[in-house]
């Protein structure tokens, strides 16, 4: 089965997910979340709480329902809707957990997860400041790789949530001619062929030097690399090297820093851009958005984004026969 783990109890996570879950094979997908957190969604969302099954150890999904890995960590202690609070980033980061140790256990093929709350996740003192982080730890992976999709757009990241002015630091030789392999490395294990397209830090990559001289160390890890054989071309300006991997002339851009990547996805199609968290024991997917405190309990979200995660697992399993 894939794991769909429910997200920060008090956002929009249980609730995008029951709803992606009612247009699609929900037999195929195992809920992780405290029973009540679903109950509770299922009412709001007009879903018979008759399609809600708890699952048993060893018990076999049931087509036509929700199944539901129970996670027994609210325990029955009620929590607000939109509100941060150490019991749901507790109960977030126990879901998590839980599903990881099926992941390591091969019990679920694939993971996808709905958006946790970083202020939720450091109030119960979760040592950890997202997603990525903790499933590295779960799962044993020293650093993950993120890459967004976006259609026929492809994103990898070289760094993630730091200052800029420290990302800036970071965009060494020693962690390009590091990430680049990986990158590469990851693509492949997707069935995905091309080159590499790595982009510049500086407007026009810096005009030869004339404002900023990072580019000198991007071109010779991209060197290095290609002297090994490699499939790697760059750097390239930022400004159109996005539009060049959407029309089909790079498999992935290496992006190197967050904001710089997840502006050109989420502006191309914000609503079906989803994440997958390559290098670790199983492949994660994730929608690309927040816990959206501010529409939690009102019905309205929009499951577009778990939409395509969940038909994007579905498409991964078979063609990668995992």
């Amino acid at each position: 089965m894939i794991g769909i783990t429910a997200g920060d109890p008090a956002g929009i996570g249980p609730e995008i997910t029951l709803k992606a879950l009612s247009r699609t094979d929900s037999s195929r997908f195992l809920i992780y979340s405290d029973p009540e957190v679903i109950f509770r969604t299922a009412e709001l969302c007009g879903i018979s709480a008759e399609r809600i099954r708890i699952l048993s150890a060893g018990e076999r999904a049931e087509a036509g329902c929700f199944n539901v890995r129970a996670v027994r960590s609210l325990c029955g202690r009620p929590y607000e809707m939109g509100e941060v609070s150490a019991d749901c980033g507790q109960a977030s980061y126990d879901y998590i957990k839980s599903a990881a140790q099926d992941a390591l256990d091969r019990k679920i093929s694939l993971l996808c997860t709905a958006p946790v709350n970083k202020v939720s996740l450091r109030l119960a003192r979760v040592p950890f400041i997202g997603h990525t982080e903790i499933l590295a730890s779960l799962l044993g992976a020293d650093d993950p790789l993120t890459m967004f999709q976006t259609g026929r757009l492809r994103v990898f990241f070289l760094t993630r949530h730091v200052a800029l002015r420290k990302a800036c630091e970071m965009v060494t030789y020693e962690r390009l001619v590091s990430y680049i392999p990986r990158c590469i490395k990851a693509l492949e294990s997707l069935k995905v062929r091309g080159p590499l397209a790595v982009a510049g830090l500086n407007p026009h990559c810096g005009d030869n030097g004339l404002f900023g001289t990072e580019e000198r160390e991007i071109e010779r890890a991209v060197e290095a690399c290609r002297k090994k054989g490699l499939d790697v071309i760059g750097p390239l300006g930022a400004d159109s090297v996005f539009t060049q991997c959407l029309r089909g002339k790079f498999a992935a851009v290496l992006s190197l820093y967050h904001d710089q990547g997840h502006i050109a996805c989420k502006t191309l199609d914000f609503d079906r851009t989803i994440s997958l968290t390559l290098g670790m024991k199983v492949l994660r997917l994730s929608v690309d958005h927040g816990t959206a405190f501010d529409i939690a309990g009102r019905g309205c979200a929009d499951e577009t984004g778990m939409c395509e995660v969940l038909s994007s697992a579905l498409d991964f399993e078979r063609e990668l026969n995992i």
